[in-house]
């Protein structure tokens, strides 16, 4: 049985993998969920490499992701971003919000306040799918909302569609 070690997984083999893998990392000083997710039970190094690069620059890719959030919401076409915030803005509670944003900044609006809450929570990986790469979920607080901003990738980071999920 052919074995290759991964960042964070260890040791996997190559020709007997589990459908699943989950662990949780902190990147970034936050701590996150990443999974390995594998349509059939065998794989190439190749293809592991790929992972492999992507786990070791998971910080790369979270910065490149915040910079496609940012480009979103300040596009006029964009809609992702911006209607997750003012959802937010409009469906939560101002009490609960205020723990996130200061509404009596009058510099700085909430919505561009609330912007700078998205953070990673979630980054899944699926290295033999023909649809997507990496899946990277966004959220202002898991304890306040199940709304996602998904931005799904190629292995090289290049932006495939965002869309807000829950």
């Amino acid at each position: 049985m052919p074995e290759y070690i991964l960042p964070h997984f260890g040791t996997l083999s190559t020709d007997n993998l589990e459908e699943y893998y989950n662990i949780n990392i902190e990147c970034n000083g936050k701590e996150i969920q990443i999974d390995l997710n594998f349509e059939d039970n065998n794989i190439t190094t190749t293809q592991l490499d790929k992972v492999k690069s992507y786990l070791e620059n998971l910080e790369k890719f979270d910065k490149l992701n915040k910079a496609y959030i940012v480009e979103d919401y300040h596009d006029e076409d964009g809609d992702t971003v911006r209607f997750y915030l003012e959802h937010h803005l409009e469906e939560v509670e101002k009490e609960e919000l205020s723990t996130l944003i200061n509404f009596e900044d009058k510099n700085t609006q909430p919505d561009q306040q609330l912007l700078t809450k998205l953070e990673l929570v979630r980054v899944g990986i699926y290295p033999d799918s023909e649809d997507h790469f990496a899946i990277s979920d966004y959220s202002i607080g898991k304890d306040v909302t199940d709304y996602l901003v998904v931005i799904n990738t190629d292995e090289n980071g290049q932006l495939d569609y965002m869309a807000m999920e829950s």
